[in-house]
């Protein structure tokens, strides 16, 4: 039996070369392609795959996000995250939402099919430096794992996406199918919460934490 997979990123050119190599070992079948956090969500739960392969930073909703709601919904999924980053605040809240594996993208063509073997072994796949952050939290357990998104609800976490990438409130209610009174009140919630007091600072925010490319 192949391993079902589900590939998330939002570089169509990216996902297609993932899709070849995994097709081409023989050894996996890609079930679902999304080009957005959202619809990754929603395929998963649709197609039910054994492998989740996640980008950190997409559109409409991030990898941090989307990996949170499918082990919520479907624990059984495992979920292999790519990213740009090692640092321990990056890998500390991406354990913490459910993932197995985390993918650094500068050589995610090499070792993707490797990473895939594990976790539908059962296993982890973590590199040197993930490993490190994942030991010093063993070894300090007292020290918090700091959640990005706070205590934002789901809806606040979709319009904060959609900030940060420049949409206007209309647009945000259009594609929420949310009234604009609707949105400036999650946009005021969103930035109260997080503490920060302008679009600007709000993006600045989205950078430091690893939820903008």
């Amino acid at each position: 039996m192949k391993i079902r997979v589900l590939l998330a990123d939002d570089h169509t050119i990216v996902r297609q070369g993932l899709v070849s190599l995994l097709e081409d070992s023989g050894e996996c079948e890609v079930v679902a392609e999304a080009a957005d956090g959202l619809e990754a969500v929603e395929l998963a739960l649709e197609k039910r795959p054994d492998i989740a392969v996640l980008d950190l930073s997409m559109p409409r909703l991030g990898g941090l996000e989307a990996a949170r709601r499918i082990h919520k919904a479907a624990p059984a999924i495992r979920l292999l995250v790519l990213t740009v980053h090692e640092e321990v605040e990056y890998v500390l809240p991406i354990v913490k939402a459910g993932v197995s594996g985390y993918l650094v993208k500068q050589t995610a063509a090499a070792e993707l099919l490797s990473a895939i073997r594990a976790l539908h072994q059962g296993r982890t796949f973590f590199g040197p430096e993930a490993s490190q952050a994942l030991a010093e939290q063993y070894l300090h357990p007292e020290a918090a794992i700091e959640d990005p998104y706070r205590n934002l609800t789901n809806r606040e976490r979709e319009v904060f996406h959609l900030i940060i990438e420049g949409n206007t409130t209309k647009q945000i209610a259009q594609e929420l199918g949310l009234s604009a009174k609707t949105v400036e009140n999650h946009r005021f919630r969103v930035m109260e919460k997080l503490n920060v007091h302008s679009i600007a600072e709000l993006v600045r925010y989205a950078a430091h934490k690893g939820l903008l490319d």
